[in-house]
């Protein structure tokens, strides 16, 4: 086979390329030679474009003959390759063999993978011959833009639906409160968009308004271009509701901007012997299925791979795509935590060169320079209280009684500003990462391990670099003053929450750790039943923990996260120290400080919370913080004592997410779930990019360090802010991808279990339910394939759902059966079925909820085995 040189029309790589081997020394012919010759000047009505392929033409051509010239035994060829017509017409009159980019790839017979990789670049070439149109045609972004500005089109973020894929909202772009949130139902209206993309919207008139569904569909048909079904579920969709319920309704009209990015999922085989036509289905349920040409199905089927989307024709029930990577086996570990990482766009691979060359030389010590603007504070008591395995301890307290009968607290703060300097590519990493991610067996570091779990971590009984905020109080934990103090600390202990909580309620233990605790947990208590009375909401979400095999590493037990005083000791205090430092960077730097707020939810976000405990015979009122959190201290019921934690849990997803901002770009500082009215993120800087930001600014504000251009840019901040917003959403949605992995695997292990469960949300044909005990949520599903549907009927005002002859409310308390359902690899999943009430013909008998439907397979494995 031929080695072949290739140079690729309207690439400008391949421009740069050729121009910088016509810079070398080839053979003997000097360097000048080439440039002459290859030289080509921009004719007279000649593009710039055109003026570029003629460059590369003359290029390639001036190779193969220089080529030739070397050698009539050499079998080097220029190839040219270009997807343009006429350019690749032009090189075939010249002399210069030409392809395009499909026409190469499929020469290359040693490697027919390849063809896999071919994306379709013609949305025409790639449509179904024999498909009749589905979707309306996308309006150009010129009639966009213009409908746009006259108010006939709305801009805005297309949010696919997890729960119903023919159902999408549009959050509308700009500072109009009206028509905010857009809802789109049925495959026609949302046009081809993909989650994430910037669409064009036009409101339907009023009478083709709808409500939200609350219906559960998921896109599991095989063929695909059975569009009459869908138009049957569509109409699932649209049944009578309540005239208030109705939301702004519209349709995609075109894109402004494709937000794609690969997808990870898994091949959905073809029926079809020896097709070559396949749909893959992404792991993220908003993103619809790809439709892909390859011819590795067998290798592919039951692998993670990784499938970039080419276009979406009008006529195609699914958009187009071509295979891109295979990640590995389905289940296995990596593989999964591969997928989740790449799926929340979790920056993960290994610190470069660059980057660990900005780390301190070890052996490391705090220097006579280092003490500069920094108190030395080693001779105080300070400890660290924190989970248990914690490598990364950012803070550290203290609390001692003074001359004058006041007390002195501090908050000692990992100093990673003092490491990390701006602008060098240390910093630069540890910004785009923004934070770290903590997964349920792996942890993804923002700044590199030296840092996290040495230089920075305030561990016990070494000297450590920090970054102070003290506070003289009075017993009742009014502050009386507050300063602020690079320091030099050395921690006396690094203790976990149980192990703090141990020396509080011991009575034989008296030394100066524990009395500092002690301390400490007093004034917490009285700030936190003053941040309380102020109207600060105290919510629930259940957080849960794996015990894992210490040579598999797969969970053995789960558990929901035992909360303790110590838990609200350290969170009080590092609130405080957040409130103080906020108000200090905004007195100094009142356009320049980053902050930390949490928006108050609209009214119709507590709807469902509001209807909720009524439906128990309890008000919640919400007009206010204040307002919410009293109504919630007093929803008690004797009968039901964890009906409470419901509506704490129900409350919390009510919440708008908390943002960072910069003070210069926004009016509105307050924090709604604290009843705070400034506050930011000071105290975990190993952890969270926007501390190292408040650190510097904190510095300069106390004349401990010195500013740079872009700390005081608040455009610049601006942008950063809203990087370390995706960051921490993505961080989040990560996590819980995590736990819910493990969940999998810890139910795979454990077989069938049946467990009491709590009714959260009532859907058309399902309920969503909440297990305490291991703090799961799943979704009970009443209409299953190829069984009798059962009589439903759905209240959305109580709301309720009555089965036959038994009513569902939210809160009710029912028994389900949890078990793994492996029967679809594509999407495994903890499958709930319901046990109590009995209902003929939905629940599972009693006498038969232990049988297991993956024995089966379970049975085959061993026998293979």
């Amino acid at each position: 086979m031929r080695t072949r040189a290739r140079f690729s029309s309207r690439s400008p790589w391949t421009r740069r390329a050729v121009s910088a081997r016509s810079r070398t020394t080839c053979c003997q012919t000097p360097t000048y030679c080439c440039i002459r010759e290859t030289y080509v000047e921009q004719e007279q009505g000649e593009n710039a474009n055109d003026r570029n392929d003629r460059a590369i033409r003359v290029a390639a051509k001036w190779y193969n003959e220089h080529l030739k010239k070397m050698s009539a035994e050499n079998q080097l060829q220029v190839v040219f390759i270009t997807n343009d017509r006429r350019n690749k017409e032009k090189a075939i009159e010249e002399g210069i063999p030409a392809f395009t980019c499909e026409e190469y790839v499929k020469s290359l017979t040693a490697n027919p993978e390849l063809i896999d990789r071919l994306a379709c670049l013609s949305e025409e070439g790639s449509e179904i011959e024999s498909g009749k149109v589905i979707f309306s045609e996308h309006l150009p972004l010129s009639k966009l833009q213009q409908g746009i500005k006259s108010g006939t089109y709305l801009q805005g973020t297309f949010r696919a639906s997890r729960e119903n894929y023919l159902e999408a909202t549009v959050w509308v772009h700009g500072d109009t409160e009206e028509n905010k949130e857009i809802i789109l139902q049925g495959l026609k209206n949302l046009n081809r968009a993909i989650h994430e993309d910037i669409v064009a919207v036009e409101l339907l008139p009023k009478n083709q308004w709808v409500a939200p569904s609350s219906v559960v569909l998921h896109d599991e048909g095989q063929n695909e271009d059975d569009v009459e079904k869908e138009e049957e579920r569509e109409r699932i969709l649209k049944t009578a509701v309540n005239e208030k319920m109705l939301k702004p309704t519209g349709r995609v009209v075109g894109i402004i901007k494709r937000n794609w990015r690969p997808y990870c999922g898994m091949l959905s085989k073809s029926d079809i012997k020896e097709s070559r036509r396949h749909l893959f289905t992404p792991a993220d349920k908003r993103i619809p299925r790809i439709r892909i040409e390859t011819r590795q199905a067998s290798t592919l089927e039951g692998r993670r791979i990784i499938v970039a989307v080419d276009g979406w024709p009008r006529n195609s029930r699914y958009p187009n795509g071509h295979f891109v990577k295979n990640l590995g086996e389905v289940g296995d570990k990596e593989t999964e935590t591969e997928v989740l990482l790449l799926e929340h766009d979790v920056p993960h691979q290994p610190f470069s060169q660059a980057v660990l060359s900005f780390l301190p030389k070890m052996p490391w010590s705090i220097t006579e320079k280092d003490m500069k603007n920094r108190e030395d504070l080693r001779h105080l008591c300070v400890c660290s209280v924190d989970p248990p395995g914690c490598t990364d301890i950012d803070d550290a307290l203290h609390c001692r009684e003074l001359e004058n009968g006041n007390l002195e607290v501090g908050v000692h703060i990992a100093d990673v500003s003092h490491f990390i300097r701006p602008g060098n590519a240390l910093d630069q990493e540890s910004a785009r990462r923004g934070t770290t991610v903590y997964l349920c067996e792996k942890r993804i570091d923002m700044v590199p391990e030296l840092l996290s779990s040495n230089l920075c971590s305030l561990r016990c009984n070494v000297d450590r670099l920090a970054f102070s905020c003290i506070w003289e109080m009075n017993h009742n934990a009014e502050i009386l003053k507050t300063r602020f103090t690079k320091s030099a600390i050395n921690s006396k202990a690094s203790l976990t929450y149980a192990e703090a909580q141990m020396r509080i309620d011991s009575a034989t233990m008296n030394d100066d750790i524990t009395t500092s605790l002690r301390g400490l947990n007093k004034l917490a208590k009285i700030l936190k039943k003053r941040r309380i009375e102020k109207g600060a909401l105290t919510l629930s979400s259940p957080e849960v923990r794996f015990h894992m095999d210490s040579e598999t590493h797969d969970p053995i037990d789960l558990q929901t996260k035992e909360l303790r005083e110590t838990n609200s000791m350290v969170e009080e205090f590092m609130l405080l120290a957040n409130i103080s430092v906020a108000k200090k960077i905004h007195e100094e730097f009142s356009e320049h400080a980053l902050l930390r707020k949490h928006p108050a939810p609209p009214p119709s976000n507590y709807e469902i919370l509001v209807k909720a405990a009524k439906s128990k015979n309890l008000e919640i009122k919400t007009d206010t913080a204040k307002s919410l959190a009293d109504s919630l201290d007093r929803a008690d019921s004797p009968s039901f004592p964890y009906l409470n934690t419901l509506l704490r849990i129900l409350a919390t997803r009510c919440m708008m997410q908390a943002v960072y901002f910069c003070s210069g770009m926004d009016n509105d500082f307050h924090h709604y779930g604290l009843a705070s009215p400034i506050y930011t993120h000071f105290t975990s800087p190993i952890r969270r990019y926007a501390d190292i930001i408040v650190h510097r600014l904190l510095a300069v504000a106390i004349g401990a360090d010195c500013t740079y251009p872009e700390l005081t840019d608040k455009h610049k901040l601006a942008d950063l802010c809203k990087n370390l917003n995706f960051r921490h959403k993505m961080a989040q949605y990560a996590q819980r991808a995590s736990v819910a992995f493990h969940t999998q695997l810890f139910f795979k292990s454990k077989g069938i279990v049946s467990e009491e469960a709590y009714i959260l949300f009532v859907r058309k044909n399902a309920i969503v339910v909440l297990i305490p005990k291991y703090g799961l949520e799943g979704t009970v599903f009443f209409e299953e394939k190829d069984k009798p549907k059962p009589r439903l009927i759905y209240d959305d005002e109580i709301p309720s759902l009555k089965i036959e002859d038994t009513v569902f409310h939210i809160f009710d308390k029912v028994k389900v059966k949890i078990v793994l359902d492996s029967s679809n690899l594509q999407h495994q999943k903890i499958r709930m079925s319901l046990v109590e009430p009995q209902i003929p013909g939905i629940s599972i008998p009693m006498d038969t909820s232990n049988m297991d439907i993956n024995e089966p397979e379970r049975k085959k494995k061993k026998l293979e085995k």
